[in-house]
Formats: C-alpha cells, structure tokens, sequence
C-alpha cells in the first residue's frame, strides 16, 4: 500500500496540483481518498521529498474550492439535489442533521463537518440550500480548511520523522489516528442523538 501511495504522490512537481484536485474532489464527491493522500505527502515530506508548507497549501486551497464549488450547488440546485441523492430515509436524515447543525451552531459545524467524512459535503451543500452568506460559510471554510491541511500534513511529517527508517510505519500510525478521529467524531455525534431521544422520549 505505501508503495503504491508513494509512487502516486512522489515528489515530482505535479504531485502539488494534484493534492489540489483530489481535497477538491473530495468536497464534492466524499469518496476520494484525500486525507491518505494528504497525510502520505506528510511521510514524503518527512524524509525531504516534499515541502511541507505547499502541501498544506494546495491541500487547503484544493479543498476550500471544493467546497465553495458544493455551496454553490447547493444555493443552485438544493431542492432537485435533494430529490435526487437524498430520498433515502438514511440520506434524508443526515441532511436533516446537517440544516439543524446549522441552524443551531452556524458557522462553527463548518469547522467540525471538515473532519467528517461525507459529512463536509452534506454541510456545505445545505449552507448554500439554506442561502448563509456567501461570506460567513467562506470565512468559517478557509478557517476549516486550514487546520484540516495543516493536521493532516503534520500528522503524516511526524509520524515519518518518528519512523524515520520505516516511513510505512509512520504512516500506518498517522491513518489510525485520523481514522481514530473521525470515529471519536462520529461517536460524539451518536451519543449527543441518543442522549436529545432519550430527553424526547422522557418529556
């Protein structure tokens, strides 16, 4: 597996564009693999290959267009995407989860949602469905954006410094513990459901 990521994100200059492409599709498509991507350029960057700051730029920036690109389609087309990807009971859920999140927290779910899988693009595509400001959901964004680059980045650069002699290692403990994250998230989210049912069901 290391082998086949490095050999994708090596140090050739087209490497940056396409950290850029990837977080951007990404945002839009919640099934490219950025953060690997993102995180291995960290192990690269470790052992000299790269250059840690442009990754985390072209990541941000790939990402921060993605998003932008699904609240636009989102401020479009919210109602016909609804239909279209949301008509399942599970879909229709997640969307409700994301516009209460919203509603309730505004801008600050932006900078959660980003550490979501699947859920950024629910978040950002419903932002422009419910019409929040254009430049309330890009200031939150870039701030999202930014950490999410710069942790994936540093995640991967210190686990390859601490595994200097077996990159692979350090990033197959840099994937856990973003794949370790994403659960605690998730978790979060589960018992926060669970506990305002509970606080239904007994009122």
């Amino acid at each position: 597996m290391f082998d086949w990521l490095t050999d994708l994100v090596s140090g050739a200059w087209w490497t940056y564009p396409l950290l850029f492409a990837v977080a951007y599709l990404d945002a839009i498509v919640p099934l490219v693999p950025s953060e690997t991507l993102v995180i291995t350029a960290g192990v690269l960057a470790s052992a000299g290959d790269m250059e840690l700051g442009w990754i985390i730029v072209f990541a941000a920036l790939g990402a921060f267009c993605g998003d932008n690109t699904a609240y636009f389609i989102g401020h479009r087309y919210g109602e016909r995407i609804e239909r279209r990807f949301f008509s399942s009971e599970k879909a229709k859920g997640r969307l409700r989860w994301a516009e209460r999140q919203l509603e309730e927290r505004g801008g600050e779910i932006i900078i959660i949602a980003r550490f979501i899988p699947g859920g950024r693009t629910v978040v950002t595509l419903s932002a422009g469905a419910l019409e929040m400001r254009w430049r309330r959901f890009a200031t939150y964004d870039a701030i999202a954006v930014t950490i999410w680059a710069s942790y994936a980045a540093l995640l991967g650069y210190v686990g390859g410094k601490q595994f200097e002699d077996a990159p692979w290692k350090g990033l197959i403990v840099a994937l856990a513990i973003a794949f370790a994250v994403a659960g605690g998230v998730e978790l979060v989210r589960w018992l926060q459901r669970r506990r305002k049912a509970q606080h239904e069901s007994a009122g």
